[in-house]
């Protein structure tokens, strides 16, 4: 089984980028973030077509997120229990007997914004619910747009990177909050990457993905059951290489089941 998050950074422009993907990579479950488009025009019809049942909730402009599967979705949910929150940032389904979710995870701002703090106690949230559907789910992924680089090496510039927004202690200990809930980051079961392989994302200001200056901030996130079976993981950066590019490339994770 194989389940792929992507940020595309808007789905209006690059949905023609995701059916091609999914053409040449047919996976079973893919996850979308900032899809940044209201569900009345979600291109439901379009994945259909190409083989995919299609799970979503949206707004105008901004987040969004969506799961599409080949097998049809059971058990939706569309947001964090607890939490009041008018961003759409979260889907979760069980798709083939495994729960996933699929998250798009605040950015902060920065270290002295209230959407720091907004960021933080989201994450606290995420996690309190992940434990939750863990224990009912033997087998779970939660996977998505993190905006958090757990570890320096996840940083093409550490010296830049360390201590800023993504990169910041809090931000790493809450990401570290969900790994306590009994997950493993599929990216770390496998050998180190080089060059552009090591990372997910790449800003399109100032050269970002000419000068390879990357993070790693797309993650797929097993439960013990998962990670055992997890034979692969890694990033498809051809996808940034594209015309109109998103900023983000496609994860996939293969499991064995």
């Amino acid at each position: 089984m194989q389940i792929a998050t992507w940020n595309v950074n808007s789905l209006n422009v690059r949905q023609e980028h995701v059916l091609a993907w999914l053409e040449n990579n047919p996976v079973d479950v893919l996850a979308l973030q900032e899809t940044k488009l209201t569900d009345d025009r979600f291109p439901s019809a379009a994945f259909a077509e190409a083989g995919y049942h299609s799970v979503f909730t949206g707004q105008k402009t901004y987040n969004g997120v969506a799961l599409l599967s080949r097998d049809a979705p059971t058990d939706v949910e569309f947001a964090l229990p607890g939490l009041v929150d008018e961003h759409k940032r979260v889907i979760a389904a069980t798709v083939a007997g495994v729960r996933v979710i699929g998250v798009y995870c605040p950015n902060g701002a920065a270290l002295d914004s209230p959407k720091f703090d907004y960021k933080l106690d989201w994450f606290a949230a995420l996690a309190e619910w992940v434990a939750a559907e863990a224990a009912v789910h033997d087998r779970l992924v939660l996977t998505g747009d993190f905006n958090v680089a757990p570890r320096p090496e996840d940083t093409h510039d550490p010296d830049k990177w360390e201590g800023r927004i993504l990169c910041s202690p809090p931000e790493r200990a809450a990401l570290e909050k969900l790994l306590d809930t009994g997950l493993t980051d599929c990216w770390r079961l496998f050998e180190e990457r080089e060059g552009r392989h090591r990372f997910t994302w790449w800003d399109y200001r100032n050269g970002g993905w000419a000068r390879n200056a990357g993070l790693r901030i797309d993650h797929v996130l097993a439960s013990p059951a998962l990670a055992s079976a997890c034979r692969d993981c890694r990033a498809h950066v051809g996808e940034r290489g594209r015309k109109r590019p998103s900023d983000h490339v496609p994860v996939v994770a293969e499991f064995e089941l």
